[in-house]
């Protein structure tokens, strides 16, 4: 989760400086008496503004020749910040990302069965995949000639491997399809802009319109201000114009994103009754609590809700459970399908505040805040459960109504439950994407 908006020192072109009390091109130089400045600016930003400071090793050495990744690293307070939550990438690449800009990827998601077949869980419409007309439901044989158990790893989960995330990347992938018949598609990984929205609809039951919206991702859209999705605007007029009663929002694979387009979606959703109060609140380390603050909500729109379901798995994180905890002291919160990941923390990133970082072209993004919302609530980290456990449905495409998750949910909206019948399918998967990625890639993970 990110909000702060970037005002950085001009980007140069620079050298990464080591300051030395000789010649650092000779070669009878210790490396470990070379002070690393970029180091120490990231040693002197965790120690202003990381959420866990208090916890991070006094004594450090800015010498040697790790990476900046693996100086990151031995900063992190490891019993609540996860492999992946803290990490380094460059100032590019993290503006492109929380705008859609991606790079390097064939814009699909991956997804396991109970009996440990993979699918194809979703696929970005803009992306190669989506343009050569891939769907959720393909079950996916061989990646590259290999079969999927190949992939399996010695911990018994799997290491799904397609290679780098660079332009030019080609795979081979066999499938099976829904009908049964098998096709073998080569597809080369792109830049494009990521859709968020994977589906939506409107379906008329008992009397009731419920909408349906899958949202994969909190981003917002480029070159707007203030921070919003355009995505998002229309999705919710589509809503709206359609008079729906009922609302259910499937964030089985998002991974967070934008606070700001997370925001935007709850401002949508609340009542009219909670206009203008505390959505959440922005809680810092010591040192950076007069940067506490109070998040209100913005009425927009005429929904009138009285509650939504959310279908969340694993992949729901970040943004997406900020979502579930702000709107719970307001509204009739359900949850179906599995636990969601259990991060009450966000990010944003510290390069502007070391002119050294800014030069060298490295954008540091560790966790700096939690989020509570109105009732003080906030340190989620084992996740929500679910009200109902539904296995995911990877034999369905979206928008399917026997798909084991939207069944659940249109049952709990039309009989206000879910019968044992839809819960005994439940399944908890031996690999789950969202685990197999890091960093920037772990908030927007796809293939």
């Amino acid at each position: 989760m990110s909000t702060l908006k970037i005002k950085p020192w001009g980007l140069m072109i620079a050298l990464v400086l080591l300051l030395v009390a000789c010649n650092p091109d000779d070669d009878n130089v210790d490396p470990t008496k070379v002070e690393n400045v970029v180091h120490k600016a990231i040693f002197d930003v965790m120690n202003d503004w990381y959420y866990w400071n208090d916890e991070m090793p006094k004594d450090v050495s800015f010498g040697g020749t790790m990476s900046n990744q693996e100086f990151l690293e031995q900063l992190r307070f490891t019993p609540l910040d996860r492999q992946g939550w803290t990490y380094i990438t460059t100032q590019e690449a993290f503006r492109a990302a929380f705008t859609g800009q991606v790079s390097g990827v064939h814009g699909f998601r991956m997804a396991m069965d109970q009996n440990e077949r993979l699918f194809i869980a979703s696929v970005l419409k803009t992306g190669p995949a989506g343009q050569d007309g891939w769907q959720r439901g393909w079950q996916i044989l061989e990646i590259n000639g290999k079969a999927i158990a190949e992939f399996r790893n010695s911990s018994g989960s799997y290491s799904i491997d397609t290679g780098p995330n660079q332009i030019g990347i080609s795979n081979t992938f066999k499938f099976k399809l829904p009908d049964g018949t098998e096709t073998t598609r080569t597809i080369t990984k792109e830049a494009f802009s990521a859709n968020s929205v994977a589906f939506e609809n409107v379906y008329e039951i008992q009397g009731k319109k419920i909408g349906y919206w899958v949202y994969e991702s909190f981003r917002a859209s480029p070159n707007v201000s203030p921070t919003k999705s355009l995505e998002v605007e229309n999705s919710f007029n589509y809503f709206i114009s359609e008079g729906i009663d009922e609302l259910i929002i499937d964030l089985r694979y998002n991974g967070g994103g934008s606070v700001d387009v997370a925001r935007q979606v709850m401002n949508y959703i609340i009542p009219a009754s909670a206009d203008d109060r505390t959505a959440f609140v922005y809680r810092h380390n010591r040192k950076q609590s007069t940067n506490n603050r109070t998040v209100n909500f913005n009425k927009e729109g005429s929904l009138s809700l009285d509650k939504v379901v959310f279908i969340t798995a694993r992949g729901s994180a970040s943004a997406s459970e900020l979502i579930i905890n702000s709107l719970k002291p307001y509204l009739d919160v359900t949850i179906i399908g599995d636990n969601t990941y259990g991060k009450p923390v966000g990010q944003f990133p510290l390069s502007s505040f070391s002119r050294t970082l800014v030069e060298n072209n490295v954008e540091v993004v560790p966790v700096t805040f939690s989020l509570a919302n109105v009732r003080g609530e906030a340190d989620f980290f084992e996740g929500f459960k679910p009200d109902a456990l539904v296995g995911d449905d990877l034999t369905k495409n979206w928008g399917d109504v026997n798909e084991a998750r939207l069944a659940a949910a249109l049952n709990v909206i039309t009989s206000g439950s879910t019968s044992a019948r839809m819960m005994s399918n439940y399944y908890s998967p031996k690999w789950e994407m969202i685990d197999q990625f890091e960093g920037l890639e772990k908030e927007f993970p796809m293939f």
